[in-house]
C-alpha cells in the first residue's frame, strides 16, 4: 500500500508531497518532493492508494449562504442575531472545524488566509474528480498539527525560523514513536523543511484513514461534510499500530 500526503499552499513554491509504502509491518519513505504544480500532485495522487492534503475541502454552509444572499442583494442573516459574534462564529468555522477545536484550533477557511490554499485545492480535488469531501474514498483531508497532538507528538512553533532547531527533534520523536518508519535517504529534508514534515504526517494520516483508525462524521453530521470537508483526526494511541497491517 502507499500513502500520499500533500501540504498544500496557494502557490507551488511552498507545496510538498511525501510518499510513503507499507508492506509487512514496514513503512518507508519512497519520496518527498517540494515546490509542486498540480500536474505533479496528480500524477502522484493516481500513483497511490490513499491520499491525505492538508487544506480545506470546503467553506461553511453558513458562510456560503450568507455571502450568497449579500451577493443577491438579500438581506444580510446576521442583522438581527441575539448573539452576533456567535453568529459569525458559524460563518467563520466548519463542522469539522467545532469537532477538532478541542484538540487543535484550525484556521478559519472564510476568514483567515488559508482560504487562498482552499481555492486552490477545490481546483485540484475538482481536477481529480468523484472525490467525496468527507473522506469516504481516497483522498481525505488531514490536519497535520492536530494528528501530532493526538499522537502525543509535539505539535508548535516548528515552522518557518523554528524548523532548524524544533524538527531534528521531531523527527527523531516520530521514529522512535513509529520505529517500523524507514527515513532514509530523505531524513536530513524533513528534519529541515516544515513542509516536508508535515507532508509526511499527512502521509501517516492517510494511513491512519485507510486502516480505520481516524474520526469519521457521524450521521448528523454526513451531509455537511460532504459539503464543507471533513478532518480525518487520527484516534489516540493509533500511531505505532500503522505498520501492523501491509
Amino acid at each position: 500500500m502507499r500513502t500520499l500526503g500533500i501540504d498544500l499552499a496557494a502557490q507551488a513554491k511552498d507545496t510538498a508531497a511525501c510518499v510513503v509504502e507499507w508492506q509487512a509491518g514496514r513503512a518507508s519513505v519512497v519520496s518527498v518532493d517540494s515546490r509542486l504544480g498540480d500536474p505533479e500532485l496528480l500524477e502522484l495522487i493516481g500513483g497511490a492508494n490513499k491520499v491525505g492534503i492538508d487544506a480545506p475541502f470546503g467553506w461553511p454552509d453558513e458562510f456560503v449562504r450568507a455571502v450568497a444572499g449579500h451577493h443577491g442583494m438579500k438581506p444580510w442573516p446576521g442583522v438581527n442575531a441575539p448573539d452576533d459574534n456567535a453568529f459569525r462564529s458559524r460563518l467563520s468555522f466548519r463542522e469539522t472545524d467545532r469537532h477538532v477545536w478541542p484538540v487543535r484550533h484550525p484556521l478559519s477557511v472564510s476568514t483567515d488566509k488559508i482560504g487562498v490554499t482552499a481555492m486552490r485545492c477545490a481546483g485540484l480535488l475538482e481536477k481529480i474528480g468523484g472525490v467525496d469531501r468527507a473522506g469516504s474514498g481516497k483522498v481525505v483531508e488531514v490536519y497535520p498539527a492536530a494528528a501530532l497532538e493526538r499522537w502525543g507528538q509535539r505539535s508548535s512553533r516548528y515552522k518557518a525560523k523554528h524548523a532548524a532547531s524544533a524538527l531534528p527533534e521531531m523527527v527523531r520523536s516520530l521514529r522512535e514513536a513509529l520505529p517500523a518508519l524507514g527515513l532514509s535517504p530523505h531524513a536530513r529534508l524533513l528534519e529541515r523543511s516544515d513542509h516536508a514534515f508535515d507532508a509526511l504526517v499527512s502521509s501517516l494520516a492517510a494511513r491512519a484513514a485507510a486502516l480505520g483508525f481516524t474520526e469519521e462524521p457521524d450521521e448528523s453530521q454526513r451531509s455537511r461534510a460532504r459539503r464543507e470537508g471533513w478532518i480525518h483526526l487520527p484516534l489516540r494511541g493509533s500511531l505505532p499500530l500503522l505498520a501492523s497491517a501491509g
